[in-house]
């Protein structure tokens, strides 16, 4: 007779996820009704029921391995309708915070997810670096500030700019990357999967990616879908726009780019919708905005900042005040490059890689299961 395997809880784990956010989680009585009025949880196997047992009994190997936690989108109907008020949306989203910090080999998510020193002195310590970068450099001495006009070229020159953006983009890519393929060792191990069906499934990656249609699907939330999809491509085009159009984006003289003007448009979009989700989560009138942890404030604010800070820098440029340029510009890469460094690899902004990865690893095994089923005799 084979040896039954005991499943061994970790109590600590239970700890460490009620300091996420599940702090509600042992007054889930199992009644089943997130999972009944979750519109887009599998008939077979749904969510979030069992994830709440899971965490409850502290099996975390089971989570770890779970694709389910990313396929959820807190929608909040399970919290809102819960009778025991044991808010499974919240869970959910606290076990994505866990996830992302078992992905990460460095440590430093479960650090700044846990402790509010380490997530604000990360944050502080990166901006101080990019002031330090600034004064290194010799920004701040006459020569490189002309008080006679605006030369923000002058100040920092945009091939600086350049080299420094490259350099990040490529350090966070690797984090990023190396914890993604983490999460697959994670999720993927002991799967004997052909390598045709990850071809072949790789455009359910993509759809998600590019669409997030799965917020469409997520009870009648059209409107947060809406707002979600324009951040998501605001962000990127912002992204796109730093890395490649720089030089018709950062220019001195008064005329107007077709850059500028796009950019302009993609930061008031940035600045509408996170401060329409900063006002919400103040109100806590929406069920997903009553629960508030320390990490989605400090993303928040920190994407308002850096928009707001963008806008007035090129509006100090305009307004022709030399010194008020510089000194925004310094503040605004004080503000963004820390936002990027500690949101892209380690937090939140980690969602728009890990969501649609999870739902193309979640098509590869069903795929994977019907070819089981197909050709079996």
């Amino acid at each position: 007779m084979a040896e039954r395997k005991i499943l061994e809880p970790d109590l600590g784990f239970i700890n460490e996820v009620t300091g996420m956010g599940g702090e509600d989680l042992k007054k889930c009585f199992q009644c089943a009704t997130c999972s009944a009025v979750c519109t887009i949880a599998p008939e077979e196997n749904p969510f979030p029921r069992k994830e709440m047992i899971w965490a409850k009994w502290g099996l975390k190997d089971r989570l770890r391995k779970d694709l389910d936690i990313w396929l959820c989108y807190y929608c909040g109907d399970c919290s809102r309708l819960c009778p025991c008020l044991s808010h499974p949306g919240e869970l959910m989203m606290a076990l994505r915070r866990w996830a992302i910090a078992q992905y990460d080999w460095t440590g430093l998510s479960r650090r700044m997810y846990t402790s509010r020193i380490w997530e604000i002195g990360t944050v502080l310590f990166v901006a101080l670096l990019v002031v330090g970068l600034f004064w290194w450099s010799g920004a701040f001495t006459e020569a490189r500030m002309p008080v006679d006009r605006v030369s923000v070229n002058t100040f920092i020159p945009v091939d600086w700019v350049h080299y420094a953006d490259w350099t990040l983009a490529a350090i966070l890519t690797f984090l990023l990357l190396s914890n993604t393929a983490r999460m697959w060792h994670f999720t993927m191990r002991g799967q004997k999967i052909p390598f045709s069906i990850y071809r072949s499934e790789l455009k359910t990656f993509f759809l998600h990616a590019l669409t997030q249609k799965r917020w469409r699907d997520c009870g009648d939330h059209n409107f947060r879908w809406l707002k979600h999809l324009m951040l998501v491509f605001a962000y990127s085009a912002m992204f796109a726009l730093v890395m490649f159009f720089l030089n018709w984006l950062q220019v001195d003289g008064p005329e107007f780019t077709a850059v500028s003007w796009l950019g302009y448009i993609i930061t008031f979009i940035l600045l509408y919708v996170s401060g329409e989700a900063i006002i919400s989560r103040i109100r806590k009138k929406e069920e997903i905005h009553k629960h508030s942890h320390d990490s989605d404030w400090m993303f928040l604010i920190l994407l308002f900042l850096t928009a707001l800070t963008g806008i007035l820098m090129h509006v100090f440029r305009r307004m022709d005040l030399p010194l008020s340029t510089y000194y925004m510009y310094v503040i605004h890469l004080a503000i963004a490059v820390p936002m990027l460094v500690v949101e892209v690899p380690f937090m939140k902004w980690a969602h728009l890689l890990y969501r649609p990865l999870a739902m193309y690893l979640k098509a590869v095994k069903e795929k994977a299961g019907e070819v089981q089923v197909t050709t079996s005799p």
